[in-house]
């Protein structure tokens, strides 16, 4: 799954474009190199996110293309 489209999917932004001008801007680490929007996020892959004034940085355990907001939080871990 694209890293922009995981990003909303799991409620850790709330929109897609929003989270697609994040990723070009530089401010989204996987596994501390910055990445792109069109990168394909695999299950293990940490993501930093450098926005506001504390980056969040999460531990992917799932991958899903639905997702209902009850269960996005099931998607990462908070590292």
């Amino acid at each position: 799954m694209r890293l922009d489209k995981y990003l909303k999917n799991s409620r850790l932004i709330k929109r897609r474009t929003i989270a697609n001008e994040v990723c070009d801007a530089g401010k989204v680490l996987v596994n501390q190199k910055v990445a792109r929007a069109s990168y394909d996020v695999k299950l293990g892959d940490v993501i930093e996110i450098q926005m506001g004034t504390k980056p969040v940085t999460v531990r992917v355990l799932a991958i899903s293309e639905h997702v209902t907001k009850a269960d996005a939080s099931a998607m990462y871990e908070v590292v």
